[in-house]
């Protein structure tokens, strides 16, 4: 996934937002994101990916 994809994306992506990009079903995603595997952050009882960790993760 090429870096200019990131560049456009908001700071917090929704996690099937996130899962959609990973190419992963809605349910692999919240896993990821139950086990840390994904960095995410809380907002209003809301779990959001935190996309600097998400482009980090495909680096990787």
């Amino acid at each position: 996934m090429e870096d200019n994809v990131f560049n456009e994306l908001p700071l917090l992506l929704a996690v099937p937002r996130a899962a959609q990009l990973l190419g992963i079903s809605r349910a692999a995603a919240y896993r990821l994101v139950s086990t840390g595997e994904i960095p995410t952050r809380r907002l209003g009882g809301r779990v959001y990916v935190v996309t600097s960790g998400l482009r980090d993760l495909m680096a990787s």
